[in-house]
């Protein structure tokens, strides 16, 4: 799942080596909006403040759909949500409303939503978070501190070398 601004085209791009092992889906957030001005590139969101609740309800219930509707395709050995950035609260909003339907929620340079049962946290995960030593949405400070955080709810947390973005070596290696 994308990060703010971004748009899901792109975004799949940065799996491309893994999509030789693995099938990919990059589901797009549904609000699009002209990145500067009121024209130009179009980026797109998972949600606003505006309508909030409404919006997280939606993307979970329209995400739930495309899973099952996959699902009645084709099968999987395992399911795994990767979300980056703002997509990161959005997949981790859909992994703890449904648990059991995926085997790994794998976050990178997100912050965990606040809204999220501290009770429906699975421990015993194999979840991993991921941010980069460079990342200029974080700084040294708030950045150990998230690290501390999601070792503390059960997620394998891993600094590497890289700014906010996906890495693909360090993707290949999680994967």
């Amino acid at each position: 799942m994308h990060g703010y601004g971004q748009l899901a085209e792109y975004f799949i791009r940065k799996f491309s080596e893994s999509s030789k092992t693995h099938f990919i889906l990059a589901p797009e957030g549904p609000h699009r909006f002209y990145r500067k001005g009121y024209s130009g590139r179009v980026g797109a969101s998972w949600m606003t403040k505006e309508a909030r609740q409404i919006d997280i309800a939606d993307n979970i219930s329209w995400l739930n759909a495309l899973l099952n509707d996959l699902k009645s395709k084709h099968t999987f050995d395992q399911i795994e949500i990767i979300g980056f950035s703002q997509g990161g609260a959005t997949a981790a909003r859909w992994y703890y409303a449904n648990p059991n339907a995926f085997d790994r929620l794998i976050l990178w340079s997100c912050v965990f939503p606040p809204d999220i049962e501290k009770e429906a946290i699975n421990k015993g995960s194999k979840n991993i978070y991921l941010v980069g030593t460079h990342d200029e949405f974080i700084d040294k400070n708030r950045r150990d501190k998230e690290v501390l955080f999601y070792q503390n709810i059960g997620f394998t947390t891993h600094v590497y070398n890289g700014n906010h973005d996906i890495d693909s070596e360090v993707l290949s290696k999680i994967l």
